[in-house]
């Protein structure tokens, strides 16, 4: 079973309580007879990618280093960075291929009368999300300009998140205008920004808009830890208190 809007696809083989039996018994030396009517425990075979999902990206991924020094793969990322205050920017105006400006974010920021403050989990609100099951989902989004990621960062701030294919604008505008001669096209946030300033993004997050309030909430965005990787699964959770 492979999912096809996934622009990396993820592929599941499946192994009912049949073939489970079968599965687990056999180099056990077990029969399906052996087990209760035949069955044993289902089972799956996934082949993914490190990126496909809700995923985090790690500073390896942005680069080697970060600031002169060895870069953080996904298993060396602090607990503490993945829980804490979130804040929900809403730059649903900004269409697919355009970039999310610093004006963007701190107009954001006003309409919601909050400051940042260092440890908060910063969500970008695109919409980019409604368009997963869609074939143009890899360039429905807008993405973040260095100048905005920059500045997020400044404010003592190591997650950002977006619901979006990417975090930086989609890959096909990027290459087009690098083809024009703008230079710093490729992937600002990640090469830019992300080689001088240690942090951490999530890529094709969802239902920001299911969030009730833009502020007052936790952020839970554990990674799985796969060991020396530039990125990790994570099941992004907000959680309000009533």
């Amino acid at each position: 079973m492979s999912f096809g809007w996934e622009p990396l696809p993820v592929k599941i083989f499946r192994f009912d309580h049949k073939e489970g039996s079968r599965y687990v018994g056999g180099p056990l030396g077990l029969s399906p007879d052996d087990f209760p009517n035949e069955t044993g425990p289902a089972v799956e075979e996934l082949t993914i990618h490190s990126h496909a999902g809700t995923h985090l990206d790690a500073p390896w991924h942005f680069g080697p280093t970060v600031a002169g020094q060895p870069a953080k793969t996904i298993d060396e990322i602090p607990l503490e960075w993945c829980y804490g205050d979130g804040v929900v920017i809403d730059v649903r105006h900004r269409k697919g291929g355009e970039y999310i400006t610093l004006d963007d974010v701190k107009n954001g920021l006003k309409k919601i009368n909050y400051q940042l403050k260092p440890a908060d989990i910063v969500l970008i609100m695109t919409g980019g999300d409604k368009r997963w099951e869609f074939s143009d989902y890899p360039n429905a989004s807008p993405g973040m300009s260095a100048e905005a990621t920059e500045w997020i960062l400044d404010q003592g701030v190591k997650v950002i998140g977006i619901d979006g294919f990417g975090f930086d604008r989609p890959f096909k505008k990027m290459a087009e205008d690098f083809k024009k001669g703008v230079k710093d096209a490729l992937w600002p946030s990640h090469h830019d920004v992300g080689r001088r300033k240690e942090y951490c993004h999530i890529e094709k997050m969802a239902n920001l808009d299911r969030i009730p309030r833009p502020y007052g909430f936790k952020v839970a965005c554990f990674p799985v830890k796969i060991s020396k990787a530039g990125a990790g699964w994570c099941r992004a959770v907000a959680i309000i208190e009533e």
